[in-house]
């Protein structure tokens, strides 16, 4: 018996029952037929522009797996005319193509480094203008008694921030929500993201998290980096921006999805380097969450691309800052410097590290345990913007109205001498003093993890401390997965430097004030517990840990600390970015198959039947398949085949989609009376000038006396696609597919005749559960 991959039967969700039917040969095949392999873009984007729809309540679960999802091509295609130009490439025009290569990593990285200083600077500029704003209103009207016209205009200037910033979010462009960290680990995992490395997003990005942070949301800038050098990468690498229809003629080679994933790679190292000064923990960031495809030269251009984007970043930010020869701003945080005399650390406080990090996994898997029923909520019931819009407020709103509150109820001053407060804000304080709670809430989140790590002992209120965290914490929760441009890194930190300096304040009670008890020191400890709990990073946060604080002393404890909170919060639920891909139902693929697997076999997890094209096909034929909005192919073993006959035989080669809708546009086909003839002669150009956009195929105009015209697609199918038998394990097929980042692959018999497919969404099926391996269901949206 052989299993048949669910109809589409038009609803939201298809149930993947067993479909059981009598194995023959033929039933695996079907000249002209189609089945679920891969979505067509084409088709939905024609779709988006009729009204939507919003119903009330969009049912969602988790253990389903989206149709709406296409793959990239990571696997080049060998076929004639990529083989005659790579023959014609001599030792000198290599070494052209790698100066090319190098150039544009370093086009990256300044351009990476340039943003970074931007929305620095922008942030900068408008923070100070709103505190000084809010400031000076709160002590004209707390004199007069107006403490509830000073809470108003505090929550409504931060919530009317925060809607522009949503706004252009919600209705300009959606994917630029967020980090953007979980679409690009998708995006180098080989999924296509809609509009995921666009200029637009680019410039919503950029605009919308200097807006969330002006906004006094628990949010951070740095995150959002990520995604902003993953653009810039995206669009230099190609020469051209498709947004603006503008075309420089340079980088033509590097007009596919393989060439386009290693600069995106290094983009999203260069925005971490930028956003922390940490060229090594950029390489490492990209090596260990993003890259799925790794080798020593990338390796390379890579570490180059971050040190140049550190490097432009410290640059323009020390002559911004008066102090051009110094370079003492290497990124956008900077945790400082810390004293090795006093920080330094023993054996004993082994075991306290180690506490520590179970803490910070505990609590790092609460975090996520409540952000994913939040989340899950928002996917049920706010899923229209402007319902997006009022929540962004209402969160901005919420926070501001905390702040002030726990500020006013506090009253935990301290002496503005000897800190390292950069507002010294005197909220209900006397002169000379400033209100530590204050710091907290009314800077931004990156100099409140400064003050926490630098400030000195007796700053804080441990009572001060306790109830930021906790709301902190709750605030930070709500704020992530709004429709709004924003990071989880900084509000992360946070929480974890308040709780730790609220625990080395303990400890030095505890050992009466004994010098290794420093607060600071277990501040930046439970920062680290803290972040590596949410994201579970290990080795390339230890890495941007020290280079972000100098000091290679804390590499140990910090390494300790991240591994102990990966454990055991890996131990409740998944890391965040893992839980958001799985909640929007990616078809991301890990890097093992499920241990379970074995039992299955390509022949049980294959699509059938599949759609085949003869060697020399009848373009009507073509275009009939292609226009077909049932179709779910994007990829079509070819097969040598007469016309006539009736029985197919063996496979020839596979082309795809794009391929053909290029063959259509430039209509290389001979009439049937005609077949000796040489039909028209296409360059590889022809394709990268198509893409990424390749037209739809109703753009096409085929006349009826051309549809029955032939098209020979030998010169441009791959001869050599890859295959499986027909009885390989699951293992063996996941193994193959995800190593070789293949798109399609396709399953053969014993004589060499396709029997069925195998896609990204067949083996994404397939996931270790609870009770253990369980399928999904396949849902349209």
């Amino acid at each position: 018996m052989e299993r048949q991959k669910p109809k589409l039967l038009g609803s939201l969700v298809f149930h993947s029952s067993l479909l059981f039917s009598t194995f023959t040969p033929s039933s695996f095949l079907r000249i002209g037929q189609l089945s679920n392999v891969d979505l067509n873009e084409d088709v939905r984007e024609l779709e988006t522009e009729l009204p939507r729809q919003y119903p009330n309540e969009i049912p969602h679960n988790e253990k389903l797996l989206s149709l709406k999802y296409e793959s990239l091509d990571y696997d080049n295609s060998e076929n004639q005319l990529f083989l005659e130009e790579e023959r014609r490439i001599n030792h000198a025009a290599f070494r052209t193509v790698e100066i090319k290569r190098w150039v544009i990593c370093a086009m990256i990285g300044i351009l990476t480094g340039l943003v970074a200083c931007f929305i620095d600077i922008v942030v900068e500029n408008l923070a100070g203008l709103k505190y000084r704003v809010v400031k000076d209103n709160i002590d004209k009207f707390t004199e007069k008694g107006g403490l509830s016209f000073s809470l108003l205009l505090w929550a409504t200037l931060n919530a009317s921030v925060v809607m522009v910033g949503s706004v252009i979010v919600a209705f300009v462009e959606p994917v630029a929500a967020g980090s953007g960290i979980p679409q690009i680990k998708c995006y180098l995992n080989g999924v296509k993201i809609p509009h995921v490395v666009r200029l637009k997003t680019l410039v919503i990005k950029v605009c919308g998290v200097i807006l969330s942070v002006v906004g006094g949301l628990a949010v951070g800038k740095e995150g959002p980096m990520i995604h902003s050098g993953a653009v810039i990468a995206a669009g230099i690498s190609q020469g051209r921006s498709t947004s603006l229809k503008r075309d420089f003629k340079i980088f033509e080679y590097f007009r596919r999805d393989t060439e386009k994933r290693d600069f995106v790679s290094a983009g999203a190292a260069a925005g971490v380097s930028a956003a922390f000064g940490a060229p090594v923990g950029g390489v490492l960031f990209s090596l260990e969450e993003g890259a799925s495809f790794w080798n020593q030269f990338l390796t390379w251009r890579i570490f180059f691309a971050s040190m140049i984007s550190t490097f432009t970043l410290n640059s323009v930010l020390s002559v911004y800052h008066g102090n051009a020869w110094d370079l003492s701003s290497p990124g956008l945080i900077n945790f400082g410097r810390f004293d090795n005399e006093k920080m330094g650390y023993t054996i004993q406080e082994i075991p306290i590290f180690i506490f520590m990090g179970v803490v910070g996994g505990i609590l790092g898997a609460l975090f996520n345990a409540l952000n994913y029923w939040l989340t899950m909520f928002r996917i049920r019931y706010i899923h229209r913007p402007c319902l997006q819009v009022i929540e962004a407020m209402l969160v901005a709103a919420v926070t501001a109205a905390v702040g002030f509150v726990m500020i006013y109820c506090s009253r935990d001053c301290q002496p503005i001498q000897g800190s390292t407060v950069t507002y010294p804000l005197q909220l209900f304080c006397a002169d000379g003093e400033y209100n530590s709670m204050a710091t907290a809430f009314f800077n931004t989140p990156e100099k409140s993890v400064v003050n926490l790590f630098h400030d000195p002992p007796g700053s804080y209120n441990p009572m001060t401390l306790g109830m930021f965290t906790l709301m902190y914490f709750f605030l930070a929760c709500w704020t992530y997965g709004l429709t709004v441009s924003a990071g989880v890194f900084i509000p992360s930190l946070l929480i974890g430097a308040a709780w730790g300096r609220l625990f080395g304040i303990s400890l030095s009670y505890l050992t009466k004030g004994s010098i290794w008890a420093d607060p600071g020191k277990y501040a930046l400890m439970g920062a680290a517990a803290q972040l590596g709990g949410i994201v579970r990073m290990t080795l390339s946060l230890t890495v941007i840990m020290m280079e972000a604080t100098g000091n290679v002393t804390y590499g140990f404890p910090i390494m300790l600390v991240l591994m102990t909170a990966k454990i055991v919060g890996d131990y409740f639920v998944e890391g965040l970015y893992d839980m958001h891909i799985q909640l929007q139902s990616v078809p991301f693929l890990h890097w093992e198959a499920p241990v379970t697997s074995h039992s299955l076999t390509a022949r049980e997890v294959m699509s059938t039947p599949v759609t085949c094209l003869r060697r020399i096909e009848r373009v009507g034929t073509v275009v009939d398949i292609l226009s077909d909005t049932s179709s779910n192919h994007n990829g079509f073993p070819v097969v040598e085949s007469n016309p006539d006959a009736t029985q197919v035989a063996g496979l020839r080669g596979l082309i795809l989609r794009s391929q053909l809708i290029v063959l259509l546009k430039h209509k290389v086909f001979v009439e049937r009376a005609n077949l000796s003839l040489v039909q028209r002669r296409l360059k590889l150009k022809d394709f990268r000038d198509a893409y990424p956009r390749f037209p739809p195929i109703q753009s096409i105009h085929v006349s009826q006396d051309e549809r029955e015209c032939m098209i020979d697609l030998s010169e441009f199918m791959n001869p050599s696609p890859y295959t499986v038998p027909q009885e390989a394990s699951l293992p063996r097929v996941f193994k193959l597919f995800r190593a070789l980042g293949l798109r399609h692959l396709v399953v053969v018999d014993n004589r060499n005749e396709v029997v069925g497919m195998v896609t990204r969404k067949d083996l994404a099926r397939y996931r270790l559960g609870k009770e253990g391996l369980e399928e999904l269901s396949l849902a349209q949206t």
